[in-house]
């Protein structure tokens, strides 16, 4: 151990910032910190998010049903700054108790009733209208299994990988080559996977891919982090070709540019009319 190693105390306490990108959002303690209470529109869905992989995932689905002629997943999309700690208002406290987007309400039912994780939401959506999930056991169980792959892997990219090479106020070799190391290693899982199928779950386009594709396929088309160089994303072929044909759906490209106020796009859509809002 050298002299300038960190040795944790018998107690964590907060008494500093942890630094970063995002230190003035993190607390260890749940619950709201201010009263406000969410907008709503007048379509059946009332999303609360942000343009993040997690909430893309939410915005894909429902422009994917839009788009295959499901009129009853219209939505208003409610735009959920977390930089601004609008995640801590005491109406989205109420329906996501863990301060996380993406979020959202089905008012088609009275009382209207709440969502929130984005796997439990795209799974919700994808059983209430009978769309992108397999019907067969043995499809919707290989289809699941992927989307809860998602949502167990993903947070060692975001979290790890994405945090301590992209945003920690300081470069550390050993978080960033062990989490680099994991990143590569669910790349790798990817790109065997479609190295014999078409979409991830097998032959047909679902949820699972919906799941995956903002995280992964944002990282290897470098939109996620800006690491696409750094993790040889070009050696993952089978990966690269299912991202770029997922990044061709007109579904895709509008369920992209939903709540987004970051990134190459600097635009807002505050609310979800009908697919003529996006031409």
């Amino acid at each position: 151990m050298s002299k300038d190693s960190y040795v944790p105390p018998r107690v964590w306490t907060w008494d500093k910032d942890n630094g970063g990108q995002f230190a003035s959002i993190n607390r260890p303690i749940a619950g709201a910190t201010h009263e406000r209470e969410l907008p709503r529109g007048k379509h059946p869905l009332q999303l609360y998010s942000l343009a993040t992989p997690n909430g893309v995932k939410v915005t894909i689905m429902l422009e994917e049903l839009l788009e295959a002629g499901f009129s009853e997943a219209e939505y208003d999309a409610w735009l959920i700054r977390i930089s601004e700690g609008d995640q801590f208002g005491s109406g989205f406290v109420e329906i996501n108790p863990n301060s996380k987007i993406p979020a959202m309400l089905d008012t088609s039912m009275d009382p209207p009733l709440r969502l929130f994780e984005s796997g439990s939401i795209l799974l919700y959506l994808a059983d209430k209208f009978g769309a992108f999930i397999p019907q067969d056991i043995r499809g919707r169980t290989e289809c699941l299994n992927w989307l809860f792959w998602q949502m167990g892997s993903a947070p060692f990219v975001g979290g790890g990988f994405g945090h301590f090479y992209a945003y920690a106020p300081e470069k550390y070799e050993y978080p960033i080559n062990r989490y680099t190391m994991e990143t590569k290693r669910q790349l790798d899982v990817l790109d065997r996977q479609l190295a014999n199928n078409p979409y991830i779950a097998g032959d047909e386009y679902s949820i699972a891919d919906m799941a995956i594709w903002p995280w992964y396929g944002g990282i290897v088309t470098n939109q996620v982090y800006g690491a696409a160089e750094f993790l040889d994303a070009q050696s993952y072929t089978h990966l690269m070709r299912w991202a770029e044909k997922i990044a061709a759906r007109p579904a895709v490209q509008r369920g992209r540019k939903v709540n987004r106020t970051w990134g190459e796009l600097d635009e807002q859509v505050p609310e979800r009319h009908s697919a003529e809002d996006f031409d």
